[in-house]
């Protein structure tokens, strides 16, 4: 049986200590309606199983918070610290990723118990911390919501895995017709691009620095299903000189005609499938569960190009729109709606050209938490935007996401620039 955190008194409790339970709960409420068995599947070595993630989280706020700031605190079983240790090398060794499959111990209770063993000291805690113990918190809140989006990636993943997959069990209704695609004009110059210091943000987000940008264009809204369509039936999966190199041997070895997740209908259309089961793909939907290379090809077929991450931060910045979150409980991207620029965040991170990076002056946290972002920043592209299974309050227009060019089974989609 999952713990759910009782909601503490507002007029007793500080504000972080709210955001702590109802956080914590969030993540516990996704998973309702799994079972053990559900929870347990890893569908491939760059996913996780959903016990892994609740259990995680948990050894996140205990490694970090707890064990160094909790006074006589008691770890719930001292060989979780290597058990669910993801990358942290200064803290020792770990178990490798494409195992967490086979952790059929803790039991899923066990991971429950665990998590409602360092609730309770945490909170306590929380009533007379210091200030990096708050900082701290706020950074594993931050860490639980990016996991929050993990774990619903990866379960669509190993649901879409098992031969008995989900069946909608009720009808799904089309989505509304899109709004019309039109260039936005934003003018060239001197920009300020990075985390202006007042909010919560990744140390990769900073600092903030001044870029030259060209003039450009950038398009009101995500590339839709029926767009992306007009693609693959031009032959572009079978087109070598739209593609990278690495894209076509990638598209060649793999043997990819279509977005992840989609399948030929015997009528010639398209099946895609959502966490809800599977479901005719609708011509107004963004186009979800696309590689780098596939938004590259696209765009280069489109006569486009896909927009900087500096170039998107400006029109984010300027021009704010928002689509569908985590919070919506729909988990799939939904069309654009009304007039102007639409979707710059929510529905589906969009690609960028950039590659991710340090900005200049950048310099990791000492200690064990500069692991989080700066050892990463080689053979990854930014991401921007977040998706559908975004929180809504852990966006912002700073926020950089990255992934490998050939990855696809995250929300990603894709807005095209000239």
């Amino acid at each position: 049986m999952a713990t759910v955190l009782a909601q503490p008194s507002s007029t007793h409790t500080p504000s972080l200590a709210r955001r702590f339970t109802e956080i914590r709960n969030t993540t516990v409420g996704i998973t309702e309606g799994l079972t053990a068995e559900d929870q347990m599947v890893q569908s491939m070595p760059d996913a996780s199983p959903t016990k892994w993630h609740l259990a995680h989280t948990t050894w996140f706020f205990e490694t970090f918070i707890l064990e160094p700031y909790g006074d006589g605190y008691k770890p719930f079983d001292p060989r979780f610290r290597h058990l669910f240790n993801s990358y942290y090398k200064q803290l020792g060794s770990h178990p490798l990723r494409g195992t967490r499959g086979l952790m059929s111990r803790p039991t899923l209770p066990q991971v429950h118990a665990y998590r409602a063993h360092v609730d309770n000291a945490l909170l306590a805690i929380l009533e007379h911390a210091q200030e990096e113990v708050l900082k701290r918190v706020e950074l594993g809140l931050h860490h639980e919501q990016q996991h929050q989006e993990l774990l619903l990636t990866d379960l669509k993943h190993a649901l879409w895995s098992n031969p008995l997959r989900p069946e909608p069990s009720t009808e799904m209704t089309d989505a509304t017709a899109p709004s019309a695609m039109r260039w936005t004009e934003v003018d060239g110059g001197i920009h300020l691009i990075g985390h202006r210091g007042e909010g919560f943000a990744f140390d990769n987000e900073s600092p903030q620095h001044q870029v030259l940008l060209q003039p450009f264009r950038i398009a009101s809204r995500d590339v839709t299903n029926a767009e992306y369509l007009e693609f693959i039936e031009d032959g572009g999966y079978r087109r070598p000189e739209l593609w990278l190199s690495d894209g076509w041997d990638t598209v060649s070895a793999q043997g990819w005609n279509a977005p992840l997740y989609w399948e030929r209908c015997d009528d010639g259309g398209w099946w895609q499938f959502v966490r809800q089961g599977r479901k005719k793909v609708h011509p107004a939907e963004p186009v979800c569960h696309v590689s780098y290379f596939e938004a590259d090809a696209y765009a280069r077929w489109r006569g486009a190009r896909l927009p900087s991450e500096q170039e998107w931060e400006v029109t984010a910045v300027r021009m704010p729109s928002s689509g569908t979150f985590l919070e919506d409980r729909i988990f799939h991207p939904q069309p654009a709606q009304g007039e102007g620029n639409q979707q710059m965040f929510g529905d589906v991170w969009v690609w960028t050209s950039s590659p991710y990076i340090a900005y200049p002056g950048f310099r990791p946290a000492a200690g064990f938490l500069g692991e989080y972002n700066g050892k990463f920043m080689c053979n990854q592209l930014v991401l921007r935007g977040g998706s559908c299974v975004t929180p809504r309050s852990h966006i912002r227009p700073t926020y950089r996401n990255f992934f490998p060019p050939h990855a696809r089974w995250q929300f990603t989609g894709l807005r095209l620039a000239q």
